[in-house]
């Protein structure tokens, strides 16, 4: 399964610059399978959080349709204060871990009638037989118009170039070209790296969610919210009992008393999640499960997903659940991120200790807002001192606590 190694966003929020892992430039260490960024409320983890949605939601709907949405409120409040723009997205990225690696930038801006379109949008990839030589670009668009290479190897610069070599021009400039471009038959690195884009999963689940009473019927995948999550346990009663008696051994040693998770279907065909309490006769219903509960039930349900996403991005993961769960659940992540052959990749932003005591400072990223209001980023493992006290024996989360981890 692909794995980002590198992400960088300019001009958008207060991330007037802020980039990790290793990018085209071929400098820094990839991003691990699984990633967390610390930092204080108000350092910006939210936005980059938000950061990863925005790139996937131009592919989804457009750009001006992107930052139009409620919680981003248009093209003005993203720009960061100051700056004229574009709005700047990098994603370096490979499909397994032996391939070429590919990046791709897309540059968002405002029309002279003050509307969003994609000003830039451009796929490299080193050509073959390399892995990390110069990258050449097989899609490059400016302002809807450009030239796309088809096939597997990016010629430019090779003496066949005209035979792959055609140029296009986009009818709407608010959509990505990767949008049109990735459903042909001959341009399948495009469609490749679309498919991994739409495949992203950025998780906006709230209990309330998980709390409601939908149509019955099983699906395989967790929407976003987690309102489908009995759904799923339809699903996966049904298609993947092994996979769900998994879940079940797992949440039982973290919540005492959960022996059995089912459903059950109303007379109008609404569907029930039930817990089950050995100390009860009587099931709970999801109506009457704590938060902490349905979170844990939700996230264990979506790494067990038969056909996980590629990109799994978290935010805050801990609201809601018991400190000392924390360190169980980080142990999930990483467990499911790097255990297996197309395991996700896994990105959560949190400001609780005990999730980071469970983490190693290779996993860590510090992000802080400095002296002139904008963000900047660090890797917990770049810090000397930080690496000592580690392998020493202390705690990431304590050092983070004790102040070693914040700006000096």
């Amino acid at each position: 399964m692909a794995i980002i190694e590198g992400f960088r966003v300019r001009n958008f929020r207060p991330l007037r610059d802020v980039a990790m892992g290793r990018l085209s430039g071929g400098q820094g260490r990839p991003l691990t399978p699984f990633t967390v960024v610390i930092g204080k409320n108000g350092s910006g983890k939210s936005s980059l959080f938000d950061a990863f949605g925005f790139v996937a939601d131009c592919l989804a709907t457009d750009v001006e349709t992107a930052c139009d949405m409620k919680q981003r409120g248009g093209f003005e409040r993203l720009l960061t204060k100051g700056e004229q723009g574009p709005m700047r997205f990098e994603v370096f990225y490979r499909e397994a871990p032996n391939e070429r690696p590919i990046s791709y930038e897309l540059s968002v801006a405002l029309d002279k009638a003050g509307r969003p379109y994609v000003e830039s949008e451009v796929l490299k990839q080193a050509r073959k037989g390399t892995t990390r030589a110069r990258l050449f670009p097989f899609l490059s668009l400016h302002s809807g118009k450009g030239t796309v290479w088809s096939g597997e190897d990016a010629l430019e610069g090779a003496d066949e170039e005209g035979k792959a070599r055609s140029d296009v021009e986009l009818t709407d400039r608010r959509q990505l070209g990767i949008a049109t471009l990735g459903t042909l038959m001959e341009h399948p690195r495009i469609k490749r790296f679309r498919d991994f884009l739409k495949g992203w999963y950025l998780s906006y689940f709230y209990p309330d969610a998980a709390r409601g009473l939908p149509s019955a019927g099983p699906q395989r995948h967790l929407n976003i919210h987690g309102d489908n999550i009995g759904n799923v346990v339809q699903f996966m009663e049904r298609e993947h009992k092994a996979r769900f008696n998994a879940i079940l051994t797992r949440i039982a040693a973290k919540i005492p008393g959960i022996v059995k998770i089912d459903t059950d279907v109303t007379q109008d065909k609404r569907v029930l999640l039930r817990f089950n309490d050995g100390a009860f006769e009587d099931p709970f219903f999801a109506q009457q499960m704590s938060d902490g509960t349905l979170k844990i039930f939700a996230y264990l349900l979506l790494l067990e997903d038969p056909e996980p996403p590629p990109f799994i991005c978290i935010e805050e993961p801990e609201n809601g659940l018991y400190h000392k769960l924390l360190d169980s659940l980080a142990q999930e992540f990483r467990a499911h991120a790097t255990g297996k052959k197309g395991a996700p990749q896994i990105f959560v932003t949190t400001h609780q200790p005990y999730l980071v005591d469970a983490l190693t400072p290779e996993e860590v990223w510090i992000l802080q807002k400095g002296t002139d209001g904008f963000a900047n980023i660090q890797r917990a493992s770049e810090l000397e001192d930080v690496r000592n006290l580690v392998a020493e024996g202390l705690p990431l989360g304590g050092l983070w606590y004790s102040d070693y981890l914040d700006a000096r």
